[in-house]
C-alpha cells in the first residue's frame, strides 16, 4: 500500500471512525485507481488521467451509482492531500460526478408488515428470536450493523429506548415500542443465556454466537417468503417502511432523521417522496376531478 493511501485509510480509520465495511470499500477503490495510474504519486494526477479513469469504469458497463462511489471514494482522497499539503492543487475540483437518479426506496405497508411480524413460530426459541429482531428493526428503524451489536443489557425497559452504535461509532438512544420489548423479554427468558450479545445465533455449531448481518438478512428472507409478500426485500426495507410510516402518520422530518440516525436531513428527504407519492395515490382515488 502506498504511503499516500496508508496516511489516509489511518485517518478514515481514526479520526472519522468509519466502519470496516466502509474502510475496505474505499480500500478497494483506491486500490484499483492506483493500480489504473501505474501507482504514479498523487501530485502527478492530473484532470485528464482522472476523465480516462472516468470513461474506464464507464466502458466496463457499471451503474451510475457505482461510478459515482468510486468518484465519491476519489474526491475524498484527494481533499484529503490537498489539506495534509501533500499535493499542490486537488485535481478532482474540476471532475463533475455522474448524476445518478434517486430510486425511491421499497417500502412495506402497515398490513404487510403486520403479516410478517405475525410469520416466526412463537413455539421455539429461533421463532422467538426472529419475532424480537424483526420488531426491533421495525420498532427503531435501525440500520442492520446497529442490530446486530446490540447487547443486552442496552435495552432500558423501564425507560423504553435502547443504546445504538451507528456509523462512525456515535451512540444514540432509540425509542423501542411495547410490542417489541415483549418480544425481547420472550426470547430473553427462552434461550436461558446469559450472553452479552442480544441476538444469539442458536444453530449447532455456532450456537452462543452473535448473529451476523448475513444471517438477519437470511432471517428476513426466509419470513418474508413464508408470508407469501413481495420479494427482494431486505432489512433496510423494514428502516424505510418505518421511517415512511412515521411521516404517513405525521411524524416532523427532523425527528424521524434523530431516531434514524441521519447526519444530514437530506438523507432523510427521500422519504417525504415516498409520503406524498402515497398522497398523490389517495388523491387521485378520492378527487371527483383528479
Amino acid at each position: 500500500m502506498s504511503a499516500p493511501r496508508q496516511s489516509f485509510m489511518t485517518y478514515l480509520k481514526a479520526e472519522k471512525n468509519y466502519s470496516p465495511h466502509t474502510l475496505n470499500a474505499y480500500g478497494n477503490d483506491l486500490k484499483e485507481f492506483e493500480a489504473f495510474c501505474g501507482n504514479a504519486a498523487p501530485e502527478k494526477i492530473d484532470l485528464i488521467t482522472l476523465r480516462k479513469y472516468l470513461a474506464l469504469l464507464r466502458s466496463k458497463g457499471l451503474s451510475k451509482r457505482t461510478v459515482a462511489r468510486r468518484v465519491s471514494a476519489l474526491r475524498s482522497y484527494f481533499r484529503y492531500l490537498t489539506r495534509e499539503g501533500q499535493v499542490p492543487k486537488n485535481p478532482m475540483g474540476a471532475l463533475k460526478t455522474p448524476k445518478i437518479e434517486k430510486r425511491l426506496p421499497a417500502i412495506l405497508d402497515e398490513a404487510q408488515v403486520d403479516r410478517l411480524l405475525e410469520t416466526p413460530p412463537p413455539d421455539e426459541v429461533t421463532g422467538l428470536r426472529d419475532r424480537a429482531l424483526l420488531e426491533t428493526l421495525y420498532s427503531t428503524g435501525m440500520r442492520v450493523s446497529e442490530l446486530v451489536s446490540l447487547n443486552a443489557e442496552g435495552i432500558d425497559f423501564i425507560g423504553g429506548v435502547c443504546r445504538v452504535v451507528g456509523k462512525g461509532s456515535k451512540e444514540r438512544l432509540c425509542p423501542i415500542g411495547d410490542r417489541a420489548q415483549k418480544a425481547i423479554r420472550r426470547y430473553l427468558e427462552a434461550r436461558r443465556n446469559d450472553a452479552r450479545p442480544l441476538f444469539l445465533n442458536h444453530s449447532r455449531h455456532n450456537g452462543g454466537s452473535r448473529l451476523t448481518q448475513r444471517s438477519v438478512c437470511r432471517v428476513v428472507d426466509r419470513h418474508i417468503r413464508a408470508s407469501s409478500q413481495i420479494q427482494n426485500v431486505s432489512p433496510h426495507t423494514l428502516r424505510h417502511s418505518f421511517a415512511t410510516h412515521l411521516l404517513n402518520r405525521g411524524a416532523d422530518l427532523r425527528a424521524v432523521q434523530e431516531l434514524l440516525g441521519h447526519a444530514n436531513l437530506s438523507t432523510t428527504q427521500i422519504y417525504t417522496h415516498v409520503s406524498t407519492q402515497r398522497l398523490k395515490e389517495v388523491y387521485d382515488k378520492a378527487h371527483p376531478r383528479a
